[in-house]
């Protein structure tokens, strides 16, 4: 184990990072979130009466969308005083209906005058029961299609969070592999274990207390540890050895980190 100044971390940890960068990468790439562009209405004079008939293609809480038949669009306001109702019925009275039955997918005829923001301010919206059933039907299917959809976009933009952070990892260990002939040796121990064992002895846990109080009263620094074994033995069963003795190393390290 040796002290290298300038900036910390562990080079084992090097190849998790890059991993955990590969697999967030390649999962973005697969699939990619677009942002729609803002939509536009044409503006109503304010003050101006007018009336048409369209379909409903977007709703909020007071307003909502509607194309005529010439696929302009016009954003409508919905108020109390809003008359709502179907037509034909009971002495060509219609029935009342609530703000909320104007769904996506109805078509309505509107009636009302301009507003100083451009919107149609609602006095009468009309429709046919059967539009109303067919919209009904409509947004029954649409919804959950659409609620999957957002939460598919919710998890892409996170995942892309996450890329880019590990991106950000990626090149701050860059950095610091790049400019690894630039660091100088300042401190080195070597820790002995027994035949065949991984098991720090308390002596060499002293030394790796004392090796680690070195590195804190520095500025800056990196530490490198490697593990070794003696010739004997395999070669496949010394390599385990090796990484083993080195891992049972790294706890005694992290209060440096």
């Amino acid at each position: 184990m040796s002290i290298k100044n300038r900036s910390l971390g562990f080079v084992c940890s090097l190849a998790l990072m890059f991993a955990t960068a590969s697999l967030a990468a390649a999962q973005v790439s697969r699939t990619q979130t677009t942002s729609g562009a803002a939509p536009t209405f044409r503006p109503v004079p304010s003050g101006s009466k007018m009336k048409f008939e369209g379909v409903v293609i977007d709703r909020t809480a007071d307003t909502f969308t509607i194309r005529d038949r010439t696929r302009t669009d016009y954003q409508v306001r919905l108020t109390d005083d809003t008359s709502i109702k179907s037509k034909g019925g009971f002495l060509r009275g219609g029935k009342k209906y609530p703000v909320t039955d104007i769904l996506r997918g109805l078509i309505v005829e509107v009636e009302g005058r301009g507003d100083p923001q451009g919107e149609l301010v609602a006095d009468k919206i009309r429709f046919r029961e059967s539009d109303m059933r067919s919209s009904i039907t409509s947004e029954a299917r649409v919804r959950p299609v659409e609620e999957n959809q957002e939460k598919i976009a919710n998890q892409m933009d996170e995942l892309y969070a996450i890329a880019q952070e590990a991106r950000q990892q990626v090149a701050a260990v860059n950095d610091r592999v790049t400019a690894l002939d630039e660091y100088d040796v300042q401190a080195h121990v070597a820790v002995t274990f027994r035949v065949n064992s991984a098991v720090l002895s308390p002596e060499a846990k002293q030394q790796l207390d004392d090796f680690a109080t070195k590195a804190l009263a520095s500025s800056g620094y990196m530490i490198e540890i490697s593990g070794h074994t003696d010739s004997t033995g395999g070669e496949a069963k010394n390599m385990r050895l090796s990484r083993d003795r080195a891992e049972s190393v790294v706890p005694h390290s992290r209060g440096t980190q």
